[in-house]
């Protein structure tokens, strides 16, 4: 235990920052699962804008650093892309040509 006033404050301080880190960053986690676990496009893409937001959020208040935010959100984005491209390549019919005989 600190036995200067300025570090018992600095104690005091600390602790309230680490449970409001702690809070976002699971909330991170959290949007961040909703988004991989989103079963069609348009839901997967709300909740990739608040996933932005949320991420942009943690940034402004100094939580995580901002390149750790910006690689975060380009794989979620690349996974989201991903996704939905093969799932919807897949319910597309495809015609064979017709081979004259």
């Amino acid at each position: 235990m600190p036995n200067i006033r300025s570090a018992k404050k600095r104690l005091r301080q600390n602790k309230k920052r680490r449970l409001r880190n702690k809070s976002v960053k699971s909330y991170l986690k959290t949007i961040t699962k909703n988004v991989k676990n989103a079963k069609e496009k348009n839901e997967a893409t709300d909740l990739l804008k608040e996933a932005y937001k949320a991420y942009d959020m943690a940034v402004s208040k100094g939580v995580i650093h901002k390149n750790n935010a910006a690689r975060h959100k380009s794989r979620l984005t690349r996974f989201i892309n991903k996704k939905f491209s093969v799932s919807e390549k897949s319910q597309e019919p495809t015609l064979q040509p017709e081979t004259s005989s």
